[in-house]
C-alpha cells in the first residue's frame, strides 16, 4: 500500500493504531467513525492510552490493547442502537467495568 493511499481518511472518519506493545505482532491499523469518540466504552479506552502514551504521539492515535479486545468494542459498540445519538440514549444497561483482557 503506498503512503498516499494510507493517509487518506474520509470525513467523519478517525484512523487509529491497535496493539500492545509487549507482543511481537505489529500494530494494526483501523479507520473508526468519529462517533465513537463519544462512547462511554471508547472514552474508557481512550483514557487508558493518554495513560500509557501521552497526549503528544505522532501518526495515527495508539491504543494500547490487543486487535482481538478493540473488535470486541467495536461489535459492542456497534451492536448497541443508535449508538451514535449518545444524548437520547442512557448507557445504564452497559457493565460499570468492561474487562479487557490486555488492557
Amino acid at each position: 500500500m503506498s503512503d498516499d493511499k494510507k493517509m487518506k481518511v474520509k470525513k467523519g472518519w478517525l484512523a487509529v493504531r491497535v496493539g500492545l506493545e509487549d507482543e511481537d505482532g505489529e500494530f494494526q491499523r483501523f479507520v473508526i467513525p468519529i462517533s465513537y469518540l463519544y462512547h462511554p466504552l471508547f472514552k474508557r479506552l481512550l483514557e487508558k492510552a493518554h495513560e500509557v502514551y501521552g497526549y503528544h504521539t505522532t501518526g495515527p492515535l495508539r491504543l494500547p490493547c490487543s486487535v482481538d479486545d478493540f473488535l470486541h468494542l467495536r461489535w459492542r459498540i456497534e451492536k448497541e442502537p443508535n449508538h451514535h445519538h449518545h444524548h437520547h440514549q442512557h448507557h445504564s444497561h452497559l457493565p460499570g467495568a468492561l474487562s479487557f483482557h490486555s488492557c
